[in-house]
């Protein structure tokens, strides 16, 4: 199903029990905050479950396959702003609540910065 030391994996269930041996690199925080995406298909206005400076998991009916790339637009309505990255459908979970999880591709020094400037602000409050 998924990687438990994976930073979008949020939906695995066959190795909950290796959870505690392997941690995840980074945090993840629930937020306010929406993604559009394109994959297979493009979605608009879908909500982040929960957010991380490695992957983000969002809940959609659209769900893609494992692998798929896709392109994210995240909204962050606090800071009055978005950033686009590329990012690969890591685990994808097709039963309610219908989501998956995407790990970041290639993300840059000025995303990771408001992304990081983001998660900094949702934790605080």
């Amino acid at each position: 199903m998924g990687d438990p030391s994976d930073p979008a994996d949020t939906a695995n269930t066959a190795g909950i029990a290796d959870a505690a041996e392997h941690p995840r690199e980074f945090p993840r925080f629930e937020v306010n905050a929406y993604v559009d995406y394109t994959g297979n298909e493009v979605l608009l206005f879908h909500r982040i479950q929960n957010i991380s400076l490695g992957g983000v998991c969002i809940q959609t009916t659209g769900v893609e396959e494992v692998g798929t790339l896709v392109d994210l637009v995240l909204n962050f309505p606090e800071l009055d702003a978005s950033i686009a990255i590329k990012g690969e459908v890591a685990w994808a979970n097709r039963e309610p609540p219908m989501d998956m999880g995407i790990r970041y591709i290639d993300l840059d020094e000025e995303r990771k910065d408001t992304l990081r400037k983001y998660i900094n602000m949702v934790r605080k409050s």
